[in-house]
């Protein structure tokens, strides 16, 4: 089975030509910021077609040779023509917004309208090309992005089947964490969280509905935003529910993440956040009270040390900092969570597949379920597809009420968990955000530590992640939560610890640890949601 995903998976990705020839550039592009990559561009120093090329070589040594990271599924084909006329148009003194020119990488369960299929990684979406952009990618080209390639996923975003190893899909394959390849990368956007960490791309878009942002940037060691609900636009995605999904920037700074996410605001969230998200970035926050969440000191040795620092460098900013070793949402929270995820997921896929003209073939989720049976291992390698069953066989208008009781009842538990303190005061309420990587188990499925996406998810609160500390060599995040349109603060705050902490490292592309160190990088299993 490992050498039929890896053959699929190499088939798929034959659309890694050859890197073509271009001008050459004196500038050592490796490990570019997008600040960086926007002043090289401005003074002549890089052009775009040229910033194209070097990731299309990094992705033509690396994805599927060379460390075999999994990271991208297709290459746009007509990446480098974009960038010669952006270029072009730079020259005649036409910038169309500060993102002109730079190369993105999106998710591959966000449609556009070009040669790279939106599949969410599953078979029976094979080779689909839509007829139309999602809105956000619509915005992107408006805003002068080069889309660059699509990234891998957990299949259908993680909401399959019980016992998914995160970053796996029959199209792509494994995708690997950079800092120790034998790891998880967490998922859903496990292949835009690798591609960032590993400079196979300066910016990409993931896509969350409970910890598929927050996670693998995490545990990749990078920047992750998930904007306060309907910051972005969700209108063109492959949906699992339209109460938590939203896309938001993956990057290895914070002045990236607000950079792309400023080009992908709603004309809600332009109204909302009438600040400059960039603008926040470069003025790191001075003072402010927050709570720290303590309540998982005891869950990893290194958890400890890496939030004393965080409080230490708040109190030195003039920050009040409350630390509390109580954190604990209740049970009804999550079994309503999945019961509004399984609804949605029934209603807005199938949506998604009448309104994005899928084959005949496989435009229900009963067809769906059906093509995945009769394909096998195909489609179904390594775990099942339980909840895509379940929202087959769902009657919407029966579970109607049940739902919407559901509905109200999940937000107004995740809001009062999140009110209790950002409505008395507080600017944020910082958090760990995942435990380390666990190694990649394709028997067992993830052994998550813990994680703290799902308050912010439910009640749809933006959160941001960066790097905050390591474990060994794996890297642990740090979590910002805010009321809604809080992005500018939490970005101060963010930019704040970035700059103090410099917890950012590249990562090693470590093969596996000695046999004698393996146990210290294990995580103890935990049930988690599905994301």
């Amino acid at each position: 089975m490992r050498l039929w995903v890896l053959g699929l998976s190499l088939w798929l990705v034959g659309c890694e030509p050859a890197p073509q020839s271009t001008p050459t550039t004196s500038r050592d592009l490796s490990w570019l910021d997008a600040r960086s990559a926007q002043q090289a561009l401005a003074a002549g120093e890089v052009s775009s077609e040229q910033l194209v090329q070097f990731y299309l070589k990094q992705i033509a040594t690396h994805n599927q040779q060379g460390h075999q990271l999994h990271a991208i599924t297709d290459i746009n084909p007509d990446a480098l023509a974009q960038a010669k006329v952006l270029d072009q148009e730079r020259a005649a003194g036409k910038i169309r917004s500060p993102l002109h020119g730079l190369p993105v990488v999106l998710k591959a369960n966000i449609a556009t309208a070009d040669q790279m299929p939106t599949t969410a990684g599953a078979l029976a979406l094979q080779g689909h090309l839509t007829t139309r952009d999602a809105e956000l990618v619509h915005q992107l080209r408006e805003a002068g992005a080069v889309l660059l390639a699509k990234t891998n996923l957990s299949e259908w975003a993680n909401f399959r089947g019980e016992n998914s190893a995160s970053g796996w899909s029959a199209l792509g394959g494994q995708s690997r964490n950079p800092h120790l390849l034998t790891h998880s990368p967490c998922g859903s956007s496990s292949g835009s969280g690798v591609a960032v960490a590993a400079d196979l791309a300066l910016l990409a878009v993931g896509t969350e509905t409970d910890g598929s942002i927050i996670c693998p940037s995490a545990i990749n060691g990078i920047v992750g935003i998930k904007p306060t609900r309907g910051a972005v636009s969700g209108e063109g995605i492959i949906p699992i529910a339209s109460a938590q999904d939203i896309a938001g920037p993956m990057t290895r700074r914070v002045y990236d993440a607000a950079l792309l996410l400023e080009a992908m605001l709603t004309p809600e969230a332009r109204k909302a956040i009438p600040a400059s998200l960039t603008a926040a970035a470069l003025q790191p926050a001075s003072a402010g009270k927050v709570l720290l969440v303590r309540a998982y000191d005891d869950r990893e040795a290194a958890i400890a040390p890496m939030l004393d620092n965080t409080a230490a460098v708040l109190t030195a900013a003039g920050f009040e900092v409350v630390q509390t070793p109580e954190w604990q949402l209740p049970s009804d929270l999550y079994q309503a969570e999945f019961s509004v995820l399984l609804y949605e997921y029934a209603r807005d896929l199938q949506r998604w597949l009448t309104d994005y003209q899928v084959s005949e073939q496989v435009n229900t989720l009963q067809k769906i379920v059906a093509f995945n049976r009769a394909q096998g291992e195909r489609a179904l390698a390594f775990f099942g597809q339980e909840y895509l069953e379940q929202a087959a066989a769902l009657d919407l208008v029966a579970a109607e009420t049940d739902y919407i009781a559901a509905l109200v009842q999940s937000r107004a538990l995740a809001e009062a968990a999140l009110n209790q303190y950002l409505q008395q005061g507080f600017s944020a309420i910082i958090l760990p955000s995942y435990g380390p990587a666990w190694p990649i188990d394709h028997v067992n499925g993830d052994q998550f530590n813990f994680g703290t996406s799902t308050a912010a998810a439910v009640a749809g609160y933006p959160s941001i992640t960066l790097p905050g500390g390591y474990s060994g060599v794996l890297p642990l995040g740090i979590s910002l939560v805010g009321l809604p349109w809080s992005e500018p603060e939490l970005i101060r705050i963010a930019a704040l610890l970035e700059q103090q902490l410099a917890a950012y490292r590249r990562p090693g592309f470590i093969p596996a640890l000695p046999v004698d160190n393996a146990q210290a990088t294990l995580a103890q299993p935990e049930p988690t949601q599905p994301e």
